[in-house]
């Protein structure tokens, strides 16, 4: 497993502690209500919807804020208009990073991205300079205590998993698109410790970092998750995960 794969996991954790400061409520509100305006308000036939709800519910998001935020997308309350942008640049090391972005301001934000991508040591490239390099999949994690990789592997194959990975506390299963949903209910009907589970975008091969340039990528990330229109952002470094130990601590 790969120190990107590590750095996934420290965000869900950050993301816990952040949800209880309610500043993750406003990324959520934005999805919800870009999802619901671009495939419908039931969840039941909008995969993306029903997995920035089911994130919503996670962080403890109040249901009368999940509602508003579908009735926004669909056109039954009035709110602000938002676009969905797709930023893609390289960071130190040649680290490729993709990101998407909900503003009602592109010029601000496109803008603003290209600082944070020059003050950590990057650059804010053009559009296809390295979308190409990743893979929309379904990623599931699960805690890997007390758990077999035997007893994993087939019930997750029979649902239709593409692979199965294993790390030092965490198993990765990664799923097509199309497959996310039955393969994480059959997990979950089985009782597996799902620690979380989202439609994710993978990288096709990956840049080993060390030393400056592994703390600069880090930082890079960081910057990038803080700012308040940054939904996602993905990179395809590979920090060996006891080097990531140290810099995340």
């Amino acid at each position: 497993m790969s120190g990107h794969s590590k750095w996934a996991g420290i965000k869900h954790k950050k993301a816990k502690v952040d949800a209880q400061r309610g500043r993750v409520f406003t990324k959520l509100i934005r999805e919800i209500t870009i999802a619901a305006r671009t495939g419908g308000g039931d969840p039941a036939g909008n995969h993306r919807l029903r997995d920035a709800m089911e994130k919503a519910k996670a962080a403890n998001m109040p249901q009368d804020n999940i509602i508003r935020a579908v009735k926004k997308g669909t056109g039954e309350l009035e709110g602000v208009t938002y676009e969905e942008c797709i930023y893609e640049g390289y960071g130190p090391g040649g680290v490729a990073v993709l990101l998407d972005a909900v503003t009602d301001n592109r010029n601000r934000t496109t803008a603003e991205i290209r600082k944070i991508f020059s003050r950590f040591g990057g650059n804010l490239g053009e559009s296809g300079c390295v979308g190409w390099m990743f893979q929309k999949k379904g990623l599931i994690h699960l805690a890997k205590k007390g758990l077999d990789e035997e007893q994993l592997l087939a019930p997750a194959l029979e649902a239709g998993a593409e692979d199965v990975r294993s790390g030092e506390q965490t198993f990765e299963v990664v799923t097509a698109l199309k497959d996310y949903e039955a393969v994480k209910r059959a997990l979950e009907r089985a009782s597996f410790p799902l620690e979380h589970a989202e439609m994710t975008m993978l990288p096709q091969s990956t840049v080993r970092l060390e030393g400056k340039e592994a703390e600069q990528v880090l930082r890079l990330m960081d910057g990038l998750e803080e700012h308040d229109d940054v939904q996602h952002v993905y990179a395809n470094f590979d920090i060996p995960e006891e080097i990531m130990a140290a810099l995340t601590a």
